[in-house]
This record gives structure tokens, sequence and C-alpha cells, in this order.
């Protein structure tokens, strides 16, 4: 196992007491051939290993290859087939982790009625085979990008916005194609309300700040792998945009803590930030931080701005993410900005897949 994700596992299992809780569970996690699908399997393939959990570990993916490259070493069963499809397991699942979803911006500009389509109609497949397993919990993936243009993020007389908290969400352009991704979440948290209003289903939803680190897949193209991969090719970082919008960010063992920590304590049918406040800075901050951690003078930050969004970024914003919900159920995020591009840089030098190439991000 690459030295850093195992570092990052021991510390996991150290920062959680209620794993006996899984004690002889089959969990299913979608998105498994996905960034944090697959830490979340790999890293539950090292707690069962190292506690001796008896757990059963499915995996709902796409494509075997892929899953089979990413997963690679870990006791996973493999689940092919596409979410908007019936989704069928051998046996009763106990937890489902629902993780797949696209991520690419791109693609939500590019092929918005799927991208909708695998969110919504996704998420009900899962929630309907949660429900028909009466699993003891559900965790669902949900994104910062449902809170769109917030009243406290539009503040702006002290110069100090607010910290936005689950109950306040704002505006989003219905109109827009590249809203498919927020407003299909929105309504993909309001199925997760639905089934734990009308029948009982024990789901909780994460709304995760942008999250990366350790484990994040080489083959990954946001701003964040892009900085990182400019700090190691000691290439300039160049921005598409102004680099004005407000970006929350989370490591990726913080962001599992948390979800996991939902899994155990958290309120069913309710949503909670998982998000580092002390790590909220605009784009340009970060891409400054990240190209000063290569030699003084060795890269600098560039713009070269397109007159049209032909990247697929979301609008600029600038919402700052409040913690204290889930920080209320004893979460506390741990990693700093600093250590979290340290930790991936590391971990994608020592990263190989065995077999001479690099898996693509899903």
């Amino acid at each position: 196992m690459n030295r850093i994700l195992q570092e990052d596992f021991i510390h996991l299992e150290e920062r959680e007491t209620d794993w006996e809780l899984l004690r002889n569970s089959t969990i299913l996690v979608t998105g498994g051939s996905g960034f944090l699908g697959s830490v979340i399997l790999k890293f539950l393939h090292y707690l069962n290993e190292k506690r001796r959990l008896n757990l059963t570990l499915y995996a709902l993916v796409r494509d075997s290859r892929k899953a089979k490259q990413i997963l690679q070493g870990c006791n996973v069963k493999l689940l092919i087939g596409d979410l908007c499809d019936s989704v069928t397991l051998p046996c009763k699942a106990d937890y489902i982790i629902h993780c797949a979803a696209v991520t690419k911006s791109v693609q939500m500009i590019t092929e918005p009625v799927s991208v909708a389509r695998g969110i919504v109609l996704g998420t009900e497949r899962i929630l309907k085979l949660a429900y028909e397993n009466q699993v003891k919990g559900m965790v669902y993936l949900s994104s910062m990008e449902v809170y769109g243009q917030t009243f406290s993020a539009c503040l702006k007389e002290t110069g100090e916005t607010g910290r936005v908290t689950e109950e306040e969400l704002g505006y989003i352009d219905s109109m827009q194609i590249r809203s498919c991704y927020p407003l299909g979440k929105r309504m993909a948290e309001n199925l997760c309300c639905g089934y734990y209003s009308q029948y009982g289903l024990p789901v909780k939803i994460a709304r995760l700040a942008q999250v990366f680190g350790a484990g994040t897949l080489p083959g990954e193209t946001r701003v964040f792998m892009q900085f990182a991969k400019a700090v190691m090719n000691k290439a300039d970082i160049v921005l598409h945009t102004s680099g004005n919008s407000m970006g929350n960010y989370c490591y990726t063992a913080d962001a599992v803590s948390g979800i996991f920590k939902l899994l155990f304590r958290g309120q069913n049918g309710e949503a909670y930030n998982i998000v580092n406040e002390q790590n909220t800075m605009t784009i340009r901050e970060m891409a400054e931080l990240a190209a000063s951690l290569a030699a003084p003078g060795e890269i600098r930050v560039r713009f070269e701005i397109p007159e049209e969004n032909i990247y697929g970024y979301p609008p600029a914003t600038g919402m700052k993410l409040s913690s204290a919900k889930i920080e209320h159920i004893g979460w506390k995020a741990e990693y700093g900005m600093e250590e979290m591009y340290r930790r991936m840089i590391s971990y994608l030098r020592e990263t190989n897949d065995g077999c001479g190439r690099r898996p693509e991000a899903e």
C-alpha cells in the first residue's frame, strides 16, 4: 500500500471509536472506482484486515477493468452496472455509502441530460435498494454546489462574508446548462429526505467541500490536481478564470472520517457540511500557495482566461461553509492546505497501479 495512504488509514482508525458497529456487516459503496469511493473501500479493506471485522464489501462500478486496477489487492466484490438501471445485491446490505456521480465540469456542459439523470434517477435506485434491504445506515455524498448563490456569500458591508450553514440555500439559475449538477444534487437530497420521512430510511447527507489529498486518482483533471502537477513538473500554474471565486476544501482522510461520523452519529434525514474552515480561500490564493511549494522563483501563477466558459467551471462565489453542525457530533478537520498539497504530491510520486499505467479518474 502507498505509504502516505497507509499513514492516513492508521490515523483514521484511531480517530473513530465506533468501528465495532460494522462487525459482520455487508457494505455497498457506489462509485467504487471513483476517487472517494475507492479510498473508502481501501480503508474498509484495511480496517477489516486490521480488526478482523468479518466485513463483506461490494463496489458498484461501470468498468470492471478500471475497478480491478484501482482496487488491486482489496477484497472487494464488484457489481458491474449503471446507476440508472435496477440495482440488485446477491445478499442483504447493512450499510450503503452512495458516492457515484459525475465530477468532470466539462461533462456537465456537454452531457447535461446524462449528468442529471445519473444523479437523480441513480440516487432513487440506491434509496430504493436501501429501503428493500432495511439498511442500518446510509450516507449520500452531495456537494457544496447545492448552495448556489447564498445571501451570506453576497454580504459586502463589512468586507467579510458570513459562514454558510446547512439551512441556507441560495439561487441557482435553472436555465444554465451547468446547473444540471447542483440542481440534480438538490433533487437527490430531497429524495433522501423523502425516503426518511415516508419510509423511515436512516439516510444522512454529506455536503462535501472540494476534497483532495492522498488517494486522488492520477487521471484527475480538476484545478487542485492541475496545481499539484504544475508543482511536480516545475511548470507555471495557469488560471483560466480571475481566481477570485472562494473555494472550500477538505483533505481526503478528513472527509472519509466525516462520512463515517455521519454513518454512526449523524441525524437521519439531515444534511451536514464536511469542510475544513481553515482551508477556505480563493482559487488564486490556493494557486499561489501551491506555487510556493516549489523552489523560490521556480514557477509562477499566470492567467489565460477564455472568452467563454469552455472548461465548465461553476459560477464564481464568495461562499464560506460552516462546519459547526458536524463538529457538534464530534468531528474535527485536522489537515491544513499546505499539508494537503504536500501529502497529495508525495502520494502521487509514489503511486503506480502495478501495470505501468495510471488509471483514469471517474
